[in-house]
């Protein structure tokens, strides 16, 4: 099939369970190609050179379309007979080279694997509180309200806050705030990042952003997700792509319930209202500093593998190694210092993009990177080896063989070229932990299933998974959840994961 999980959904609408499946061309054509797109359409031209007969050919478009239950038999048949031809003549061309790897191949395995556990989160869906969304919605319409108020004040003037012409009239004509960077048309930019820079100067910048970030939540999240319940289930569910982020992670849409925020208390609030029905609790296990611990076992340096070995706290060692002194003298501020380098270096940050992050001059930056590479050499090893094989290969690899292309790593262009090598050195690391958490996915769904259990993983968040567990299989999940997602896969340094239990998600977390 291609695209089978929707298959599978559209059937068990009709109380038909599909079993079976042993191929999928979208997630042989992802396994391949992670950067390109797997559609039927885009998979057969490229591999078949050959252009089907598309669905607004049969249907029509715009307001003249029709549903396909009123098409013509003959032309469904014709349609769908030509995309099951065409599924079974690109699998056919896609098999041999993905089995030519023995990496490739065991990443195909584990999508395959994957799909249906995604299939049943989705079905299983998640349970919301309407009212609890609803108070906090009436308590964020009367800050904005206050936000707004206040703004004008700033501004000596009534404007429109979501007008980004009133905003730059109020901003740069009136409060004559410097012009930090233009849009394409030549025209001052009021966006995020120009307003975070403003902000440190003028309260009006930073009142606009706060308005901006919380009426963002209230549409996207708030007042969505009530409307968002399926009225046969009582329940929200999201839809997992698997096949759209290059480096193997899943997104999640319609709603997006991985984007909503976790370091405001407003988007916290949000997560209360995720709960679980009576007689059951929530519980969240998360893979602790997954990516940290993948980069000590990928690049090998002896450091960072200690500092997991040993159990300490990494950012505490960083900052002993980096500052000098024993893990018990660091301050908290040196310690936060340490987790930004640490974290800041896995997505290829140099020396300008730490400054930055720390509000410090570039060269006391510079000087943290270069005692931090004299103190982990292995790391700069691994930084210098994966750029150079980015460039070589065009693609980068994870532990287990997921490949991630990178077609910008050769570019003329100075700043894409530059991108491309911060990925290069991030995606082993992303996406190693994304092979990972499909490999929990896959190990506790079949746990539950086979010991018969009535728990229900209910979302999957980057390094988390959220399960909805009846009272009497609360201890038992808490034991075992964690000590399952710690054995899917034996790296060189211990993997970790923490869990937590509440009546709802935040609670859990």
């Amino acid at each position: 099939l291609q695209h089978a999980k929707y298959d599978m959904h559209v059937l068990a609408n009709h109380g038909i369970t599909l079993r079976g499946v042993v191929h999928d061309t979208m997630l042989s054509g992802y396994v391949l190609e992670s950067h390109r797109s797997s559609s039927l359409e885009a998979l057969a031209e490229r591999w078949l050179g050959r252009k089907g007969i598309s669905f607004e050919e049969v249907c029509g478009k715009g307001a003249h379309q029709i549903c396909f239950d009123q098409v013509s038999v003959q032309r469904a048949t014709e349609y769908s007979a030509e995309d099951a031809d065409m599924t079974l003549q690109v699998h056919q061309q896609l098999l041999p080279k993905i089995k030519q790897e023995e990496g490739l191949q065991r990443i195909y395995e584990l999508e395959l694997a994957t799909q249906p556990v995604l299939f049943e989160i989705e079905r299983t869906g998640v349970h919301i509180d309407s009212a609890k969304l609803a108070a906090q919605g009436q308590e964020i319409a009367t800050t904005l309200i206050e936000l707004e108020k206040n703004a004008h004040e700033l501004a000596g003037q009534p404007f429109n806050l979501g007008s980004p012409k009133q905003l730059g009239e109020v901003f740069f004509e009136k409060l004559k705030m410097p012009i930090i960077k233009k849009t394409p048309s030549g025209v001052p930019s009021t966006d995020e990042e120009v307003l975070v820079k403003l902000a440190e100067d003028f309260p009006l910048a930073k009142v606009i952003l706060e308005h901006r970030s919380l009426s963002k939540l209230k549409s996207t999240y708030i007042d969505k997700l009530p409307k968002m319940v399926n009225k046969r289930t009582g329940r929200i569910h999201t839809h997992y792509a698997q096949a759209a982020v290059v480096t193997g992670r899943l997104s999640s849409s319609d709603p997006n319930l991985q984007n909503i925020p976790v370091r405001t208390s407003e988007g916290r609030r949000i997560r209360e209202a995720f709960v679980a029905q009576e007689g059951k609790r929530i519980l969240s296990a998360d893979y602790s500093q997954i990516e940290l611990r993948i980069m000590a076992h990928i690049s090998k340096d002896e450091g960072l593998k200690r500092a997991f070995e040993q159990g300490l706290d990494v950012h505490r060692a960083t900052a002993a190694e980096i500052f000098g002194g024993s893990p018990e003298t660091i301050t908290s501020e040196q310690r936060r210092y340490a987790k930004i380098i640490n974290f800041g270096l896995i997505y290829g940050m140099g020396v300008f993009g730490l400054a930055s992050n720390l509000g410090i001059e570039r060269e006391a930056a510079k000087q943290y990177i270069d005692r931090y590479f004299t103190r982990y050499p292995g790391v700069a090893d691994y930084m210098n080896r994966t750029r150079q094989e980015a460039k070589e290969k065009g693609y980068v690899q994870t532990v287990f063989g997921r490949r991630l292309w990178l077609p910008e790593i050769n570019s003329p262009n100075g700043p894409r070229r530059q991108a491309a090598e911060r990925a290069a050195i991030n995606a082993p690391m992303q996406g190693t932990a994304a092979d990972l958490i499909k490999l929990a996915m896959v190990e506790i769904n079949s746990w539950l299933h086979r010991e018969r259990l009535l728990s229900r993983m209910i979302l999957q968040v980057h390094d988390e998974l959220v399960f909805e567990v009846p009272e009497l299989e609360v201890d038992v999940m808490k034991h075992e959840i964690p000590r399952r997602m710690a054995a899917v896969a034996s790296l060189s340094v211990p993997l970790l994961a923490e869990v937590g239990i509440g009546n709802n998600w935040e609670e859990a977390h």
